[in-house]
């Protein structure tokens, strides 16, 4: 069972951390359940697709099952893979669950391609950091993916007060190819 990439919409940017002395920033590449359900239902139907949750030791875990037989034909035969979530910042018991949904799709390979992401750092000139915080909005510009793999990325800041959008990207990166001789 493959999935397709993840497009630059569906991506989510949220700042990782700000740098020592307010010199810049690290951004963070996740994907919201929603795409996974999105991504899911077009790919399969939902028809040949379910989620279940259950609770092991305490912890919130979430099971992914498609009806692998019923797509290719043949009998009913799901096949499941799961993984646990841990709590939101804000709604700890939602964001659980969600985490946890969001997992069990990594699993089944839906936006895998994000855990090859680049170490995305943003100066201090390219975004807004005041008193050890930023809440500047950011943007996926343009992704590529090979294999699975990123292998060109950009980010734009949507909070830089300016109308030209190249003013407005603050990390380009692409992958060096190596050719082997």
């Amino acid at each position: 069972m493959k999935f397709r990439d993840l497009t630059s919409e569906e991506i989510e940017v949220r700042v990782q951390s700000v740098a020592k002395g307010d010199k810049g920033i690290i951004l963070l590449l996740y994907k919201d359940a929603r795409v996974d359900q999105n991504i899911l239902d077009e790919s399969i139907t939902p028809k040949y697709w379910q989620k279940e949750y259950y609770e092991a030791k305490g912890i919130l875990f979430c099971k992914v099952g498609i009806n692998v037989g019923a797509l290719t034909g043949g009998y009913d035969t799901w096949v499941w893979k799961a993984d646990c979530g841990s709590e939101s910042n804000i709604e700890a018991q939602k964001g659980e669950a969600s985490d946890a949904f969001k997992r069990a799709c990594f699993n089944w390979g839906i936006g895998r391609e994000l855990y090859t992401a680049p170490f995305i750092y943003v100066p201090s000139e390219k975004c807004n950091i005041s008193n050890g915080k930023c809440f500047d909005k950011f943007m996926v510009e343009r992704i590529k993916v090979v294999n699975k793999h990123i292998v060109g990325l950009s980010i734009i800041n949507l909070s830089l007060n300016t109308d030209n959008p190249r003013d407005k990207r603050c990390f380009a990166w692409k992958k060096e190819v190596i050719e082997n001789g």
